[in-house]
């Protein structure tokens, strides 16, 4: 249930940071929702009207049609054609006729034969299936054009971690700062007495500030991908790949700065992962990464 779960805080990654946009605009999530008597683990409700420039809304609201947007996401070991309908059903007869239902499911187990058949030949044009199974890799989608969508826009297995990091900000423009005031000190020490004032000062906050962000994303910012193969680790402009065949054991590491890590062991070397860099969640994070490693050596 770890991998489950671990999948389900991806989808709401990719919901939050914008990556099922070309669904729909996504404004609302729920978490373990229940509709009927099923609970969906995440729920996320939105329209199409765009949230762009002025003239883009004007557009939007003019031409979009109104009606709403529902992403839904099952995980369970298994999931059974009379369960799927039952689902189905659910969710139609708590939204309205014309409302647009995205339903996402994840299974740990392989599919059983019935349930491709029922996702693939789904008639309803206002539901659109895409089922992934664990065990087997294998993805399913109904052939209409909902279905199809979902299939191409939401990943999944595979998602992408970030956060701002606020302090490695604060260095990176007060670096740039301080430049800034050797720059301005010399200039007056070279004859331009009005080189420091109130006006240049501002100047050199403001530019710090720009080009510091730019200086951050160059050095600091990191981004941490998994996937069911492997993660990629990106900080500034450095990368480092890796497989989880490649490693034996995973714990969790705590820096003298207290900041988390998921620590992976391989012969006679480790690789630490910053969690707190990248704000995820430490026990399911651990968890999910011990079954990826178990799965693949």
């Amino acid at each position: 249930m770890s991998e489950l779960n671990f999948i389900a805080n991806m989808a709401e990654e990719q919901i939050v940071k914008g990556k099922l946009r070309w669904l729909a605009n996504f404004n609302e999530i729920h978490i373990n929702h229940m509709i009927g008597d099923v609970t969906f683990p995440i729920y996320a409700s939105g329209g199409l009207q765009e949230k762009g420039l002025f003239l883009s809304r004007i557009f939007s609201a003019l031409v979009t049609p109104r009606y709403k947007v529902h992403f839904l996401l099952y995980t369970t070991p298994e999931i059974n054609q009379k369960f799927l309908r039952k689902m189905i059903l659910a969710c139609k007869n708590k939204f309205d006729a014309e409302d647009w239902i995205f339903l996402s499911l994840v299974q740990s187990q392989p599919f059983e034969k019935t349930l491709k058949e029922s996702i693939v030949g789904l008639t309803d044009k206002s539901v659109g299936i895409a089922a992934h199974s664990l065990a087997s890799k294998e993805t399913v989608f109904s052939s209409n054009v909902l279905g199809k969508g979902l299939a191409k826009q939401f990943k999944l297995t595979e998602a992408k971690f970030e956060a701002f990091d606020l302090p490695n900000y604060g260095k990176s423009s007060f670096i740039v700062f301080c430049f800034s005031i050797f720059i301005l000190i010399a200039i007056a020490l070279g004859g331009i007495v009005q080189a420091v004032s109130p006006l240049t000062l501002l100047f050199a906050t403001v530019f710090s500030l720009i080009l510091g962000y730019s200086v951050y994303k160059t050095r600091y910012h990191t981004t941490l991908s998994f996937s069911n193969r492997g993660f990629q680790l990106r900080k500034g402009k450095t990368l480092t790949e890796g497989k989880w065949s490649d490693y034996t054991d995973v714990t969790i590491y705590i820096t003298p700065q207290y900041e988390t890590n998921i620590r992976l062991h391989a012969k006679g070397e480790t690789l630490d992962l910053p969690l707190s860099r990248v704000g995820i969640s430490r026990k399911e994070t651990f968890n999910a990464i011990k079954q990826l490693i178990s799965k693949n050596r």
